[in-house]
């Protein structure tokens, strides 16, 4: 049977969350590592689209809003039985039709790469992917004049307001979301105003830290120090920014530098406040 006469019978909706299971099966047969409960989180924040072939889910594709300007994209994925037939591009055509005119963002492995650049996607910025084993650390403190606690349910709006600004887009849903089912730390000053803040949440085989917003990198360094120390002995994964300055830090924790998916834009690259850094993000997919 050829290609063409196959594609026939290859149908695309909207994802639903009874495509669940399947779509955490292709992400396991391409080797990624998100669970059941990361692609109802990653569905519940943003939505996307199936490709479906008589009547099995052979690809999926998701989308995230940021506001009326940005938006970001991810888990395109395709069965590796099925690539080759264009269904990543028609998935991508879909999403982008339902984003519109927003500046896009997303995070594209060396795979993926050619297929965003034929798109108008151009390549802004990396990030550095770390993973390991937490290694036991006395957590450093932090600076002079600030104090660490836990988040509350009360700290969302001006958490938000943080995250916003050190990624250049609105965050609300996304840290509101985050602050609900996940592990908070804030920074504050003597004012008990959030100065910086980090996120610690259940993904794949372990934990993964992000975002972590804060002033510089003496401040980030407390906040990621506390949070890895809550997950001693256990698998914990951290996706910086460029030009973290972490890195010391890192390798002491036990996490070792192992993946480094470049950025890409549709449109305009989100400007940052440089009052306040994003030095590591909550999400390759939704940022």
């Amino acid at each position: 049977m050829s290609s063409a006469s196959t594609a026939v019978h290859i149908q695309y909706r909207s994802m639903l969350e009874s495509d669940f299971p399947a779509a955490h099966g292709l992400s396991q047969a391409v080797h990624w590592r998100h669970r059941p409960e990361d692609w109802q989180l990653l569905h519940h924040l943003g939505s996307g689209f199936v490709a479906e072939c008589d009547g099995d889910v052979i690809g999926t594709a998701l989308w995230w809003s940021h506001g009326d300007d940005y938006a970001s994209l991810g888990m395109v994925i395709v069965s590796p039985e099925a690539q080759g037939r264009g269904i990543g591009g028609e998935l991508m055509n879909r999403l982008l039709e339902a984003i519109g005119e927003r500046n896009t963002l997303l995070h594209a492995t060396p795979a993926g790469q050619p297929l965003y650049e034929k798109l108008g996607f151009e390549v802004f910025g990396q990030v550095h992917q770390y993973q390991g084993t937490v290694a036991p650390r006395v957590p450093v403190a932090p600076p002079q004049g600030t104090r660490l606690r836990a988040a509350e349910a009360g700290d969302g709006a001006a958490l938000a307001e943080l995250a916003s600004r050190a990624a250049g887009m609105v965050r609300t849903r996304v840290v509101n979301e985050l602050l609900r089912t996940a592990e908070g730390v804030v920074i504050e000053d003597d004012n008990s105003n959030p100065v910086g803040f980090g996120i610690l949440r259940s993904f794949g085989q372990g934990d993964i830290i992000g975002p972590v917003v804060a002033p510089d990198a003496e401040h980030a360094r407390a906040l990621l120090s506390h949070l890895a120390a809550k997950r001693t002995g256990s698998f914990v994964r951290i996706d910086m920014s460029d030009e973290h300055g972490l890195d010391s830090l890192l390798s002491e924790l036990g996490l070792a530098h192992v993946d480094t998916p470049v950025a890409m834009v549709w449109g305009e690259a989100p400007q940052a406040d440089p009052g306040i850094h994003q030095f590591a993000i909550a999400s390759q997919a939704f940022f």
